[in-house]
């Protein structure tokens, strides 16, 4: 008999995938847990092995398509079993229909009823991240057609809706009166009439018409990535501090004890675990720092769970280091050093990539002086490190000469949401950070 390959749930949150590649053509053969075919979700790139050994018969979902988990993708069996004629299906001529019981009904308004099953977010037509959205703004998902795969209401969806303004609110929703706008005549208008001082900015096309250029779709995680910067600037109050920190320091401690840390833990000692090791004291000693925003409500999180940003070719993934702070320089290392890797071969879990409660990016490896990045989502704040350079720097000796000398240097960010962290406190969280970086031992001496 044939074997049904189906779409994994890829966790809790999922529920639907884009295939990206098929490994297999038609007729290969293939032995169980051999890569069979790569998909994207909204958490997490993984290949996924064939669940049983065995011939390819079918192909039945094409690249770049999006399904519900639970959809038959392809079957393998015995050669003999092949259908005539079978191969990858053309592309549809609109966007399937999801199963008729997960559609069979619609959600209300979400923020106390929100089904989080399968069903429940099929219904509802949306992701967890566009679900958490019309939640906070009040919105009734079944008043809006979405433009997604099987009709979900995308994030896009969701900000043309809001976009619209109160006229389009859900009459459940009780708004706050609308001011008249009262016209003065002596404020500059820049030459043109009140409606028009007024009126919002046309948008400028991409190109022009006859314009030379090349057009390519997003992937769909540059999508995602795109649809969460946007959200994070539309949802925190950005604002940045940076410290210059001196490294030598930390440069000695590596430079003498890397041999022997590789030796013992299995793992290159890098400059990271030192940042983040300083970083999960200064969280403990800032708790506010990795917490979230929940409404009117600030939720300060227990657990220290670190985000360390990867780069890979085709995008951008933070990898979660779970209880980052119950781990010494060795563990650190080689959590870091494991979650990389198989973020760059696609082999981390969905619960890898989620649970962060504050997130650090290094841009300065490829010689950035520091960064101004965007916080993560529901997190509130997010470290940039620079490069880290040699230059002249003047130091204070112990009886008050001062001297310059040649000094390992590097600049770090903070960028934290003014809603709940004060400028001060983004400071001294800094200081600690530069503190522990520049005088910490780290457990090596």
């Amino acid at each position: 008999m044939a074997f049904d390959v189906v779409m994994p749930q890829m966790g809790e949150s999922i529920a639907e995938a884009t295939v990206l590649k098929w490994h297999r053509q038609v007729g290969d053969a293939i032995a169980k847990d051999d890569t069979l075919y790569e998909i994207s979700t909204d958490k997490v790139d993984a290949e996924i092995p064939a669940p049983a050994a065995g011939t390819l018969l079918e192909i039945l979902v094409e690249v770049n398509a999006t399904v519900p988990v639970g959809t038959v993708v392809a079957r393998i069996g015995d050669a003999s079993e092949r259908p005539a004629g079978s191969a990858i299906p053309p592309a549809p001529a609109s966007a399937p229909t999801a199963p008729e019981p997960f559609l069979a009904a619609h959600t209300g308004l979400l923020p106390d009823g929100d089904d989080n099953s399968l069903e429940g977010r099929l219904r509802a037509k949306s992701s967890p991240l566009v679900r958490e959205m019309a939640k906070q703004h009040g919105v009734d998902l079944t008043r809006i057609t979405g433009s997604g795969q099987a009709g979900r209401v995308t994030k896009v969806d969701l900000e043309a809706f809001l976009a619209e303004g109160p006229a389009m609110a859900p009459a459940s929703i009780s708004l706050a009166p609308v001011l008249p706008v009262v016209h003065d005549p002596s404020a500059p208008t820049m030459g043109l009439t009140p409606a028009l001082a007024l009126a919002p900015k046309p948008i400028v096309p991409a190109f022009a018409a006859g314009e030379r250029v090349k057009v390519e779709p997003m992937s769909r995680m540059r999508k995602i990535i795109a649809d969460n910067m946007v959200a994070s600037r539309r949802t925190s109050a950005h604002v940045y501090t940076v410290f210059e920190i001196d490294m030598t320091h930390v440069a000695q401690l590596r430079n003498k004890h890397k041999l022997a840390f590789e030796a013992q833990f299995g793992s290159k000692l890098s400059f990271m675990p030192f940042v983040m090791m300083a970083a999960c004291k200064a969280l403990r000693a800032y708790p506010i720092v990795n917490a979230s925003v929940d409404g009117d409500n600030v939720v300060y999180k227990q657990d220290i769970n670190l985000g360390v940003a990867v780069s890979l070719d085709w995008g951008l993934i933070v990898p979660v280091v779970k209880n980052a702070d119950m781990m010494n320089l060795g563990g650190l290392a080689r959590s870091l050093n494991d979650l990389a890797e198989r973020a760059r071969t696609k082999q981390l879990k969905p619960d890898e990539i989620s649970g962060g409660t504050f997130t650090i990016t290094n841009p300065g490896v490829y010689g950035d002086t520091f960064g101004l990045p965007i916080i993560n989502q529901p997190q509130v704040a997010i470290q940039g490190v620079g490069a880290i350079v040699k230059r002249p720097v003047v130091i204070t000796g112990p009886d008050g000469t001062d001297f310059i000398a040649i000094r390992q240097m590097m600049f770090t960010s903070l960028g934290f949401d003014h809603r709940i962290i004060d400028g001060a406190t983004g400071d001294l969280f800094m200081a600690f950070v530069k503190k522990e970086l520049e005088t910490s031992t780290f457990g090596l001496e």
